[in-house]
């Protein structure tokens, strides 16, 4: 089974806390459609905590979408102090990705073919125009 940490603030809605923002075109449909299809087990990974988590988990739940945990591995870890909070997830998607968060087709997409983990493109670009190769070079390969 596939476990999947996912943002909130950004990634589900835009950007907008400590309020919540405008939801995201299609992220919970998205999600949903990934529980339904692949039955992955979705944790929700986000700043909040309190009132304001609360306000998110409702949020979602309102719209039909349930996670699996909460800032937490399982249902039923505890946070403890003197650990950070470090999950086991398969997957992150946040809006604070390397390259920023995809269109939700393109996540959905990546998931279902299972390409998730593979790097859209090993290609680094330089900046810099490549250097003709002199006499030797030519005769040395």
């Amino acid at each position: 089974m596939l476990d999947i940490a996912v943002d909130f603030d950004g990634t589900i809605v835009t950007h907008e806390y400590p309020k919540i923002g405008r939801e995201l075109p299609f992220a919970i449909d998205t999600l949903k459609r990934l529980q339904s299809d692949f039955q992955v087990r979705l944790l929700l990974w986000t700043v909040r905590d309190g009132v304001e988590l609360e306000e998110a988990v409702e949020f979602c739940r309102a719209r039909g979408l349930e996670f699996y945990a909460v800032n937490a591995n399982y249902p039923e870890e505890t946070a403890n102090d003197k650990q950070p909070r470090k999950l086991k997830a398969d997957l992150f998607i946040d809006d604070r990705n390397l390259a920023g968060l995809p269109d939700w087709g393109v996540i959905y997409q990546m998931i279902a073919s299972g390409n998730h983990l593979k790097p859209i493109s090993n290609d680094i670009q330089s900046e810099y125009p490549k250097k003709k190769k002199g006499l030797f070079g030519s005769l040395l390969g």
